[in-house]
């Protein structure tokens, strides 16, 4: 729309973890298979399977979503093309010297069965003892214990299981305590075994006991230390969790937290065991499947990311990187100082297969002795690695065994290649040279070092250019829980079904056909439990736009979704008055040539203008959410709540006033729509087709111009926007006295005559709905009514229905659901509140005595509310009438039949926080009906029918059925 060259390149990646977990999950769930009862190829077969059914569920709900992207370009990771991308980036890096395979400790996931990366890590602080729970082991385990025992001084120790690994203990050279067993040896309470003690600067000797065990391979620090002292690294941790110490035993096979608790006992039963206590610690766990990550020593393929680190650092520091939010700089710049290298070696199947094969020397020919035994090459092909193998060890190809690795490649490896891989690199394809590098990456917060960082490391490295100039890092979107959403825990919102909408049943069998955990699968089912409301692609999208996503996380509610679907709704029927107001003769023009001429146009116009150029900015900025807002503003309280009730009109009345002559509403209504078409786009193409337009007119509204807020200046008029803003500032003012006031309920045309508040002579027949006495409760302004200047005298001590308004809305009582001396309730008897002279009747009498003279006193309400006498019945309610309701003619039931056979409502209201309950009376001849108080009132809740309650002050009997 502003004329630039937009490649929007739709991919998905293989999710090697996560996809090899469900489809291992649904292999056992359905046919009780494992991994290893398949092949590998016939495994393969089975996720392509499922990658066939289910992955181009994240495009379909692009496409629903109405996302612009060139479909034709769609990239996949596991694509032929991009599979030979990612393979000559492990050729290149190996011939640089940047991966080399070493044997070194890993982050473990017994769950997995597979290493994962630093990042992939999440620490979790413990401040004492926590009990969790940790995938395959049939009891909660507890974690933030310290377990000192004595060897034959006290060591103690947070993993009393790997004690068989141990190979040494450390203390500090200069801790007094421990001098005299410098040099000396400990024998191993288990595997009798003598143990060095050496001593080492890292150990802190205020820490625990001051002496450490020495256990390398299952403990960095430790391993950094066997290394410097040279001493054994021992694992005793197989890659299942289970232990597996050297020689077997009888730990042999034992899941490892349970082993725990059997080496404490052992230790116990030696008499060694001196006790636990309380101890904070992190616990390292894993993102994927929440299992608490071991440390192994495995032989795998390194990636060395130090000098790339720094290159990508340098472009943040000099600018041609931006970060936005800026805050994200300084973690980026931290996470660089500190980077390590990057294990690549994953123990799965689904994957890219590494491209590195281990060289077999037959006997026949004989193995140099200057090569060791595992000598490994890297190639593009089995005959490219064979080839070099054949060079190095001076022998012929076919005289070599070569083996592939098995393991696969991490999926960020093949990720990071997105930006070129995407485009046709290696190759020097036309798409690579037009458009790479990129501008803009939107993503995650989340993935800053799990992508961005490794995308912009192996582009500069791979290519020698940033793969992007800007990275915009929207906040986390979670679940209303508060739960980050992964498929995995069943908790993704579909975006086709807040589109669509889906009813409860519809939710419960998607989840039946998804493969997920029992306790996830409980929580799945309890997140929506009324189903999802259709809301439609453009509330969604408006939705997610308008949230600050530099902000917070965001939590998603689908209940907050349905306010921009009545936004929507509301430019949908603006745009049908305009059309309806358009006459047979309406000849359109181009927008940006509408000529105002009232200062409501110019008004609305300059609004426009002005709403254009803060989009603009906002979009420049990359803050979305500003935009949005912008475009929201001027649509709602600028051209519908404004324009479209203030607009000029001609002065006979016509549906066609637009066509006097060429009016900026349509103008307004087309640029409106483009400004809105990014966030709102099936929604503005719809409206923007119907509207009639100048020719030449695109096809499409992607094609449209955008508002140019340069162009559109001559429309901006600061003079009258003071002007209007002045007049709105009054008509809030005035909206908000009425309001405070209640003068907003409508009355019959009326006027008031020399007989106070009789209607005039020839208007007796008329009927108020509401009052039966005038236009406005007393007919504000005159001096002969008896109850005053303002909707019954305000303040006014004799009146007996109170000091605001009389009666507003209510079609039986005179003074109604307001005030009628604010807290009362309404008529009560002699039934529900005793007989004359007890305490109840001896305060009403003060109280009517002081604030109502002329009223015999009767009976009043507990509240402390003033009220009418009962009306007698019979001739003498002419009198009663003329004396306390002048002007009520015949037809009033309640008073003509009495006020024992038929029943008073009154209507809930709250004023000045203090709520009028919602009473109805019914005869004493119905005993099971009673005063009752509407649950909206704080003074009571629902005890009765319908939900009416009991107030205070009234009898249980007089409330056993309120309704």
């Amino acid at each position: 729309m502003q004329g630039w060259s937009v490649l929007w390149v739709p991919g998905t990646d293989h999710a090697g973890i996560a996809t090899q977990a469900v489809v291992e999950r649904w292999l056992w769930q359905r046919r009780r298979l494992r991994r290893q009862d398949l092949s590998r190829s016939r495994f393969l077969e089975e996720v392509w399977a499922w990658k066939n059914r289910h992955g181009d569920e994240i495009l379909r709900q692009l496409r629903a979503l109405g996302a612009s992207l060139d479909w034709s370009r769609c990239a996949f990771t596991m694509d032929p093309g991009f599979s030979r991308a990612v393979t000559e980036a492990f050729v290149r890096l190996h011939d640089a010297g940047l991966i080399r395979r070493a044997r070194r400790l890993v982050t473990w996931s017994c769950a997995l069965r597979s290493a994962l990366a630093d990042v992939e890590v999440e620490p979790r602080v413990l401040t004492g003892p926590t009990a969790l729970r940790v995938p395959g082991c049939p009891q909660a385990v507890t974690f933030g214990v310290l377990v000192t025992f004595a060897v034959p001084d006290a060591l103690a120790t947070t993993r009393p299981e790997t004690m068989l690994g141990d190979v040494a203990v450390a203390v500090h050279p200069s801790d007094p305590r421990y001098t005299h067993l410098h040099g000396r040896h400990l024998r191993h309470p288990f595997t009798r075994q003598l143990l060095p003690v050496v001593t080492d600067p890292a150990v802190e000797p205020a820490r625990g006991t001051g002496a450490v065990k020495v256990t390398p391979g299952h403990s960095p620090p430790d391993l950094a230390l066997a290394q410097a002292h040279g001493l054994p690294l021992l694992g005793v941790i197989g890659d299942d969790g289970t232990m597996c110490p050297p020689g077997g035993g009888w730990l042999q096979g034992v899941h490892r937290f349970l082993a725990r608790e059997q080496v404490v006992a052992a230790l116990a039963q030696r008499g060694l065991y001196r006790g636990t206590q309380d101890h904070a610690m992190t616990l390292p766990l894993c993102s994927r499947s929440g299992d608490v990550v071991e440390y192994l020593l495995k032989s795998q393929w390194f990636l060395r990311c130090q000098e790339m680190a720094q290159r990508a650092r340098e472009a943040v520091t000099s600018g041609r990187l931006q970060l936005v939010p800026k805050f994200h700089e300084k973690n980026w710049k931290t996470w660089m100082d500190n980077v390590g290298d990057w294990c690549l070696s994953r123990q799965l199947w689904w994957g890219h297969r590494v491209p590195a094969y281990r060289v077999g020397v037959p006997p026949t020919v004989g193995s140099p002795p200057e090569h060791p035994e595992n000598f490994w090459v890297v190639g593009r092909s089995e005959a490219e690695a064979r080839a070099a193998a054949a060079r190095t060890l001076r022998c012929p190809p076919e005289a070599l065994e070569l083996q592939q690795d098995p393991d696969v490649l991490d999926t960020w490896f093949s990720s990071a290649l997105f930006p070129f891989a995407a485009l046709g690199w290696p190759e020097e394809t036309p798409d690579l040279q037009r458009f790479y590098p990129t501008n803009v990456l939107e993503t995650g917060s989340d993935l800053l070092f799990f992508w961005v960082a490794r995308m912009v490391m192996l582009g500069q490295q791979l290519t020698g250019r940033l793969p992007f100039s800007q990275v915009l890092l929207h906040s986390l979107v979670r679940d209303p829980h508060g739960r980050k959403m992964s498929k995995s825990l069943g908790n993704v919102i579909d975006p086709q079904d807040v589109i669509a909408g889906a009813s409860l049943q519809e939710l419960q069998e998607k989840l039946h056909h998804k493969i997920l955990d029992p306790h996830e699968l409980t929580v799945a089912r309890r997140q929506f439990p009324h189903g999802i409301p259709e809301c439609g692609a453009d509330a969604l999208r408006m939705a997610l736009c308008s949230h600050n996503v530099h902000g917070d996380d965001i939590r998603l509610d689908v209940g907050a979704l349905l306010s921009h679907r009545r936004f929507c709704n509301k430019i949908w029927n603006a745009l049908k008055f305009v059309l309806a107001a358009l006459g047979p003769h309406f000849v359109p023009q181009p927008p940006e040539e509408t000529a105002p001429q009232h200062p409501m146009e110019r008004w609305v116009l300059s609004r426009l203008a002005q709403a254009a150029g803060e989009c603009e900015r906002r979009m420049e900025a990359l803050e979305v959410h500003g935009a949005v807002a912008a475009v929201q503003h001027f649509w709602l309280r600028s051209f519908c709540d404004v324009y479209l009730v203030g607009a000029p009109r001609p002065s006979v009345p016509s549906r066609s006033w637009l066509s006097v002559r060429p009016p900026p509403g349509p103008s307004c209504a087309e640029l409106g729509l483009r400004l809105l078409a990014p966030f709102a786009p099936f929604l503005a193409e719809e409206l923007w087709h119907r509207l009639p337009r100048a020719p030449p007119a695109p096809p499409t509204l992607c094609l449209a111009p955008f508002p140019d807020a340069a162009r559109l200046a001559h429309w901006r008029c600061p003079k009258v926007e003071a002007e209007v803003a002045a007049m709105l500032e009054v008509v809030r003012a005035a909206r908000a006295l009425r309001d405070t006031f209640r003068l907003g309920a409508a009355r019959p045309p009326g006027e008031c005559g020399g007989g106070g508040t009789r209607w005039p002579p020839g208007r007796e027949g008329i009927r108020c709905p509401s009052m039966l006495w005038g236009t406005q409760d007393g007919c504000r302004g005159c001096p002969s009514m008896p109850w005053g200047t303002q909707d019954g005298c305000r303040g006014c001590p004799s009146m007996p229905w109170g000091t605001q308004d009389g009666c507003r809305g209510c079609p039986s009582m005179p003074w109604g659901t307001q005030d009628g001396c604010r807290g009362c309730g309404g008529y009560t008897s002699q039934h529900a509140l005793g007989q004359p002279g007890s305490t109840k009747m001896a305060a009403s009498e003060n109280y009517m005595s002081q604030h109502t003279p002329g009223c015999a006193p009767r009976w009043r309400l507990p509240l402390g509310a003033a009220i009418l006498p009962s009306p007698p019945q019979g001739a003498g309610l002419a009198a009663w009438q003329s004396q306390h309701a002048p002007g009520v003619g015949r037809g009033w039931p309640c008073l003509e039949a009495g006020l024992s056979q038929h029943a008073l409502q009154w209507r809930c209201s709250v004023r000045r926080r203090r709520a009028i309950g919602c009473w109805r009376w019914a005869p004493p001849s119905r005993p099971w009906r009673g005063w009752g108080l509407c649950s909206s009132s704080p003074r009571g809740r629902s005890r009765g029918r319908a939900g009416w309650g009991r107030p205070r002050g009234l009898t249980p009997a007089s409330t056993s059925a309120c309704r």
